[in-house]
Order: C-alpha cells, then sequence, then structure tokens
C-alpha cells in the first residue's frame, strides 16, 4: 500500500500519516493526524472538514469519469497537478498513473501550499534530485511546451523536465514554476491554440484589478515584443524561503469533483476561519463584482484560495486567475447565491451585499467606482500591455456592456 508521511513547511514538522489503495477502478486514500500536530499550539485543521482528532478521515473516488481526485482529500488534491499537469505527467511517466502517483512526481520545492510529503525513509518525495528553472530557461522551456501542445516528440529528457517544471500547477493552459531571483513564480505560455493575446490580457486585468482596488499578486509580460510572450505570476503562498499553508475554495467547502458553490458560501468561511474576516469579506464581494464587470467566465472554486497568517487565521488569498471572454456568453462558474444563482448581474451583486457584510450604500458605491475605473481605464491598460488596434476592438465586449452600465448607473 502506498504511503506518505506529511510534514508542514521548511521545517518538516510532523502532521501526520497518508494511505492509499487502488484497485485499478476505483482508490481510496486514509490521512491520519500526527498526535504531536494535534497537541502543538500552532498545529491547525488541514480544512474545515479535516479536524484534528484521533479519528482517521477517509476520501474514495466513486469510479465515475472526472471523479479520480476525489480519492484524496481536498488538501492533498490542492498539492496536486490537474488538467495541464497531468498531461505533462503522464506523457513523462506512463498514462497509468495514480491520484498518489500524480501527488509525489511533483517537485517538492514548488509544490504549492505548506504540505510537504517524505518517503518512509524521511526522504521528500521526488526522490529524484531536481533544480527548478529560473527565468533565463523560459525560452526553452516555451519551445518545449509547444511542441508538447503539437504532440510532436521531445528531446530525450524533454518530458521529464517539463512534468518537473509545471509541479502542482493546474488549468488548462500550458505553464511552468520558475525562480527569479528568490522569488517563485508561475510563467504561463501563450498556447499554439489561442486567437487572442490571452496572456498579455490576463496580466492586464490584474493591473485593471489593482487600480479597482483589489489585491493582486505581482504579474508582468517577458518577451513582450514578439508574438508569443509570457506572463508571469508571482506565487503568494511563499514568503521568502518560507511555505504559506493554502487552501482553495473548493477545499474550505469540502466540495468533490467539479460541484460548485457560491461567494456567500466562501463568506461563511471566511466568518469561521478567521476573527477579523471583515476585510475579506469586503474584498470578496468587490471581486465578485469585478468579474461581472470584466466578463471572467472562469471563477470556479480553485480559482479562490485562502492563505494561513501569522496569527493562525485563514485569509482571502491576492485575487489570480481573471481571464475576461469577449467571445463567450457572460456567466458565472461560482453563483452570487443560492437565492440569487449564478446569473452575472449588478444588481443581484447589490442585492446580496449585506451578507458580505456590506450594507446597500456602500455597495452602490463600490460597484459604481470600479465600474468607472474600468471604463476610463481599460484600453489604456491593455495598450500598455501590448494589445491595440483590432485587439482592442475586439476585447471591448468584455468590458463595455449593460452589467457596466447597470454599475455606472447606481
Amino acid at each position: 500500500m502506498p504511503k506518505a508521511i506529511v510534514v508542514t513547511g521548511e521545517d518538516r514538522i510532523p502532521t501526520g500519516r497518508l494511505l492509499f489503495e487502488t484497485d485499478g477502478r476505483r482508490s481510496h486514500s486514509t490521512f491520519l493526524y500526527d498526535p504531536s500536530w494535534r497537541d502543538r499550539p500552532d498545529g491547525f485543521d488541514l480544512s474545515p472538514s479535516i479536524l484534528r482528532s484521533p479519528i482517521p478521515h477517509h476520501a474514495s473516488s466513486s469510479g465515475a469519469a472526472g471523479r479520480d481526485m476525489d480519492a484524496l482529500s481536498g488538501p492533498f488534491a490542492d498539492a496536486s497537478p490537474d488538467s495541464w499537469g497531468r498531461r505533462v505527467m503522464r506523457s513523462a511517466y506512463g498514462e497509468s498513473l495514480t491520484e498518489f502517483d500524480y501527488l509525489v512526481h511533483v517537485d517538492d520545492f514548488s509544490r504549492q501550499g505548506a504540505l510537504r510529503f517524505l518517503d518512509v525513509e524521511g526522504a521528500a518525495f521526488p526522490t529524484r534530485s531536481f533544480e527548478t528553472p529560473k527565468i533565463s530557461d523560459l525560452k526553452e522551456l516555451q519551445q518545449l511546451t509547444e511542441r508538447f501542445e503539437l504532440e510532436r516528440e521531445l528531446p530525450e529528457g524533454g518530458a521529464l523536465r517539463l512534468a518537473e517544471a509545471t509541479g502542482s500547477l493546474g488549468g488548462a493552459r500550458p505553464k511552468v514554476n520558475v525562480v527569479d531571483g528568490v522569488s517563485l513564480w508561475v510563467a504561463k505560455f501563450t498556447s499554439v491554440k489561442d486567437t487572442w493575446p490571452v496572456e498579455r490580457l490576463e496580466v492586464a486585468t490584474l493591473h485593471l484589478a489593482k487600480l479597482a482596488g483589489l489585491r493582486v499578486p505581482g504579474a508582468r509580460l517577458e518577451l513582450s515584443q514578439g508574438d508569443q510572450p509570457i506572463a508571469l505570476f508571482e506565487r503568494f503562498d511563499r514568503n521568502g524561503d518560507a511555505r504559506i499553508p493554502y487552501m482553495s475554495a473548493r477545499t474550505a467547502l469540502g466540495k468533490e469533483g467539479t460541484e460548485p458553490g457560491h461567494y456567500t458560501d466562501i463568506a461563511d468561511v471566511l466568518r469561521n476561519l478567521s476573527p477579523s474576516s471583515g476585510d475579506d469579506l469586503r474584498e470578496l464581494w468587490l471581486r465578485m463584482v469585478f468579474g461581472i464587470l470584466v466578463t471572467n467566465t472562469d471563477d470556479h472554486l480553485k480559482n479562490h484560495g485562502l492563505l494561513r497568517d501569522a496569527n493562525g487565521s485563514w485569509r482571502l488569498s491576492p485575487v489570480f486567475d481573471i481571464n475576461p471572454q469577449p467571445r463567450r456568453q457572460p456567466g458565472m462558474k461560482t453563483g452570487i447565491s443560492p437565492i440569487h444563482g449564478f446569473a452575472p448581474s449588478i444588481a443581484a451583486a447589490v442585492d446580496a451585499a449585506p451578507l458580505f457584510d456590506v450594507d446597500e450604500v456602500e455597495a452602490r458605491n463600490l460597484a459604481r467606482d470600479a465600474a468607472e475605473e474600468i471604463r476610463n481605464e481599460w484600453r489604456n491598460v491593455l495598450k500598455r500591455h501590448g494589445i491595440a488596434g483590432s485587439a482592442i476592438s475586439a476585447c471591448a465586449p468584455a468590458f463595455e456592456h449593460e452589467r457596466s452600465e447597470a454599475a455606472l448607473s447606481l
């Protein structure tokens, strides 16, 4: 039975044991907290559904398509790749990988969050040595991802290098981890399938989000003068060498598979996990409104996250993965509330504001101010990031629409 010793942070604080078993169709895992972690003053529950106790915590997949990741509980699924990362791993290690294989093949240095996994001898998985790529390696990695996307043969060792650089990153688009100085960054590459400037637009939108009052990670473009720019985003689960505990909203809500949730569900979790959640609730509500205003249709629960701060509270992470979609019908992957549903409506967002401890007057002001900032600046911000001419016109439907008019009229 495959097993891993679970530890936390650079000091490798013993946290528990993870056991995995599969019969080839169904898989399940068992996690048991280490007694010392349960008793530590600075110990914490890995998620709201995995409470510190002597009782084992079980997870299992149903065998249904798309539910394989349920074989690992949320905190461990967060530390594993999905989509792009899984494709790359299968290329490097073979098609018959289990959920445990995906977990332990992730590069230890760049793994998301603070959890780490050791073998029975105490060596960190994966046991092979690997150096995380640097900014200077971006061009080589870009060429590897392009060949991989085109299903062309990679040079010897190319699949393994790409898998190690990808680590626990998810999402559908090609990406890797890189080191710039002492900081860890995510590099997102222009895809061979792109028909508009996706990477330029994502970086530009984060800068627009900052102007609208949201907390954002560092973001910039590399190789910006060419037609294949690379978007760089600073990892916010690191502080120098220190690893910051992280969990996705999917894990915080105890969801399985691709089960959706609502922004009000995330708000309730923040109230329960943080004694000073007021600022985060306001930020969460404004993020929801900003997403509506820029036609973000990819706000699923794994694209929201929480970080554990030095005071032991779980706080809302900086905003990430906001991708305006001018060519798609507006929609939300995370609903406003069970009452207001999934339709991207400014009126519904304002009506729901008290559920985020934001009163109606403040909600109207915040939404109107954000809409004005977007209206006044979106073209300028996109131009500063290399989007101009017909590409600007093609992006306009994401920023100019009836939802922005509704916010401006508040």
